[in-house]
């Protein structure tokens, strides 16, 4: 392998770390996973143990070394990406003080509407607020309850002692720096969820006094910022011995997931697009400039690469359709059916769906498992199976997950094309979703878009955090991304399925809308 150097990238999802050795051009030389606890709670909390992740991440990290890819002289720097939007309650110790509490979690949405209602409101905010948080920050919290404010907020007020034990509240991404390093900070990306910044000069990014106190936080628990490519320090002395690591490594800031995503997916350069297709998923690209569209859940906000804005949302529910249906439906373990999880179940969904009609025979999959965040913020949507009959059977179902999905991605692209003020033709599709060529096709043939399948789309993450590191130390340009990214494959959509998907996305939209009260008045909590 010569003198190329190498970053050691982690990048923790929700499901747990995946940890590999990445080269400076984005070469993934090898990488290890572990899974990790995910505690769904009654009233909609979810939450995950800050120790586990720890452990998880040094475990991967131990077994990777183990192996001896490369020599550890040549390791340059560590860099992290972590899933956003979790809030991790850190004491003035270093260590974290209750578990975390994650972007899935609800209960602190109660509080995000007491905190921002008024009398004269829209979409539920107060008026003068809202214009306010849209023209400073780009937005402000949802009421799903999901966003770091509203988990502070509920902590505040449901468990106050540990609320005034608590030094710092730190992003997961900026938990695994402070285990790292020792050094409390955020990132101008990894903060931003928070609402409380002022992102109008995007080269100077800084908290806003005003929008602290009126959101109910405290400045002095907030950390200092830094950007996504800054060193933040040298590993720690034990973690770098238990490793095996030199002393001197230092540890690059690094991002949350959707912005090391874009990185990794190769679409660096302003209105090229790329979709996430894992347990979540969404439609991003980078702007030059800063709007808001809250209606829909868009906004322009701080970038992994300085001085630039990356349009954010996200689809709550994607590849996780697929788990529920193989988890609960097909291979639930109970009285009637107790069988071994099969390994390669996916590539069977793959075979199954792909031997199906396109249009599933018109049986429509609504995928609103955990609610909705865009373009729709609607936490108490739920899925269904629509339109099944006496010749439904479970091929049926299984591709009309992957259309389901794809409609949801379809209503949403509406909304970021007229938000961006052009058409994104092409599009990279990255994550696990991305590995299944019929899914990519479907995306494709729904979008009515040509579909770029990147390389190794599941080590987006990895390679977007090592990219991250890359070019700090200078050994790389983000200009330079774009050629170094390999395409599997182009899918072009299928004129022979456009009257089927057009017509099907149309009663797609029909049917949230039909069933959006009745979801409301049953899951209202």
């Amino acid at each position: 392998m010569g003198d190329e150097k190498y970053i050691l990238a982690v990048d923790l999802g929700t499901s747990g770390p995946k940890t590999a050795l990445v080269s400076m051009r984005g070469v993934v030389v090898g990488h290890e996973f572990e899974e990790t606890e995910l505690l769904l709670l009654p009233g909609g909390g979810a939450e995950q143990d800050p120790e586990g992740w720890w452990n998880a991440i040094m475990a991967t990290a131990r077994r990777l070394l183990a192996r001896k890819i490369v020599p550890v002289e040549e390791i340059a720097a560590v860099s992290v990406s972590t899933q956003w939007s979790g809030t991790v309650a850190v004491g003035r110790n270093g260590k974290h003080l209750m578990n975390a509490i994650i972007w899935m979690d609800t209960r602190g949405g109660k509080y995000v509407d007491e905190a921002f209602g008024g009398v004269l409101e829209i979409e539920g905010y107060d008026v003068f607020k809202l214009m306010k948080w849209v023209r400073v920050a780009g937005g402000l919290p949802g009421h799903h309850g999901k966003d770091p404010t509203a988990h502070i907020l509920y902590i505040k007020n449901e468990r106050p002692d540990l609320y005034e034990r608590t030094h710092m509240f730190l992003e997961p991404k900026d938990y695994i720096n402070l285990r790292l390093t020792g050094e409390y900070a955020a990132g101008h990306d990894s903060i931003v969820l928070h609402w409380v910044t002022d992102n109008r000069d995007i080269s100077n990014v800084r908290y806003d006094d005003s929008l602290i106190r009126a959101s109910g936080l405290e400045r002095e628990k907030l950390p200092e910022l830094r950007r996504a490519i800054d060193v933040l320090g040298p590993l720690k002395k034990e973690v770098a011995d238990e490793l095996g690591l030199p002393r001197d490594v230092p540890v690059v800031m690094g991002t949350p997931d959707v912005q090391s995503a874009s990185i990794g997916s190769g679409a660096v350069h302003d209105y090229q697009g790329h979709i996430y297709l894992g347990t979540s998923s969404w439609i991003t690209c980078h702007l030059p400039f800063k709007k808001t569209d809250v209606f829909h859940q868009l906004a322009s906000l701080p970038s992994a690469i300085p001085d630039r804005y990356l349009l954010t949302n996200e689809q709550e529910n994607a590849g996780s359709c697929l788990t529920y249906i193989r988890d609960n439906i097909l291979y639930h373990e109970d009285e009637l059916l107790a069988e071994a999880r099969q390994p390669d179940v996916y590539k069977i969904f793959d075979t199954i769906a792909g031997g199906m009609p396109a249009g599933s025979d018109k049986v429509i999959f609504l995928p609103y498992l955990n609610g909705e965040r865009a373009p729709v913020d609607d936490h108490t949507a739920r899925a269904c199976f629509f339109n099944q009959s006496l010749r439904t059977h479970r091929g049926h179902l299984i591709r009309a997950v992957y259309e389901g999905v794809a409609f949801n991605s379809k209503w949403l692209l509406k909304y970021i094309e007229k938000f961006i003020g052009r058409r994104m033709d092409t599009i990279n599709l990255i994550g696990g979703g991305a590995n299944s060529d019929v899914w990519c096709q479907i995306y494709a043939d729904v979008l009515d878009r040509r579909i770029r399948q990147i390389k190794d789309p599941i080590h987006a993450g990895v390679r977007g955090a090592a990219f991250v590191a890359s070019v700090g130390l200078g050994h790389i340009t983000f200009d330079e991304i774009p050629d170094i990214i390999e395409i599997k494959d182009v899918y072009e959509p299928d004129p022979e399925n456009r009257a089927i998907y057009d017509e099907l996305y149309a009663e797609f939209g029909n049917l949230y809308k039909a069933t959006r009260k009745i979801n409301e008045r049953l899951n209202m909590q």
